[in-house]
């Protein structure tokens, strides 16, 4: 049985892929994609900007102010700044991080490259980045491939890597978890 999209994927994918197009028509890609590089580092560095945006407490005037300082801060192009005006508007907001990825991801494929989420129990070194992308290629079948990389120290060690419908997780929590799940079952 085949499992259907969340309602906020389903939201981030369309509303990722008309400001893909508009920013296509502009050619604007690169800018977008920096300006919404921009957004997610203030997301994640700001916990009061990230509730602002994902609370349904906050009015829709209060979130639109809050994208606007926001825009004025980052100074974000204008069909950034506009998109985001918009988002707020229709009360989408809390799906930013996740228009976010699904605009990276038709960048990406735009550009030829493939696309992937890893997320790490530790910051990654360049060596390890490094190696990492050059393994990454080869299972994309010789395409580049870029790719998100979030710290999740709960992971205890290793790594979950995402691309396409494909998960590899070789996180010690995961394999503790099993052998756990084992060991219950043993007896």
């Amino acid at each position: 049985m085949a499992q259907s999209a969340s309602p906020i994927s389903t939201v981030a994918a369309r509303y990722a892929g008309s400001l893909f197009d508009l920013a296509v028509q502009g050619k604007v890609i690169a800018q977008v994609e920096k300006d919404l590089g921009a957004v997610a580092s203030m997301i994640a560095g700001s916990a009061d900007f990230a509730r602002a945006i994902s609370s349904p407490v906050f009015s829709t005037g209060d979130q639109q102010k809050a994208v606007s300082s926001l825009a004025a801060k980052a100074k974000l192009s204008g069909l950034v700044s506009n998109f985001l005006r918009l988002v707020a508007k229709n009360r989408r907001l809390a799906a930013v991080p996740q228009m976010i990825t699904a605009f990276g991801n038709l960048a990406a494929a735009h550009r030829g490259e493939a696309s992937a989420e890893v997320t790490s129990a530790h910051a990654l070194s360049p060596a390890q980045t490094k190696e990492l992308a050059a393994t990454l290629k080869t299972v994309a079948g010789g395409k580049d491939v870029s790719f998100n990389l979030a710290v999740d120290p709960s992971l205890l060690g290793g790594l979950i890597v995402k691309m396409g419908s494909r998960q590899i997780d070789t996180s010690l929590r995961t394999k503790l978890s099993s052998l756990k799940s084992n060991l219950k079952e043993a007896g």
